[in-house]
């Protein structure tokens, strides 16, 4: 369904918000290569981390998702 598309802000999130990958997977308790993942957008994370992201990073759920890559050539 989703393919290569890149679904997730997370990486572009962590940087605005001046932190790492690392310090979300200790966050979250996952595997620092898991978050890589998602930040590659190789993998997309579970909707429960999304909204743990969320709020660790105090954004809107909205602000990690890009709803218009779901719906590019369809």
């Amino acid at each position: 369904m989703a393919g290569n598309k890149d679904l997730n802000r997370l990486k572009v999130v962590l940087v605005e918000k001046k932190k790492s990958s690392l310090w979300l997977s200790r966050q979250l308790g996952c595997a620092p290569t898991t978050v890589s993942k998602w930040c590659t957008n190789s993998s997309q994370p579970p909707l429960e981390m999304l909204m743990k992201t969320a709020k660790l990073l105090d954004v809107e759920l909205n602000d990690l998702v890009r709803f218009e890559e779901l719906y590019k050539n369809d």
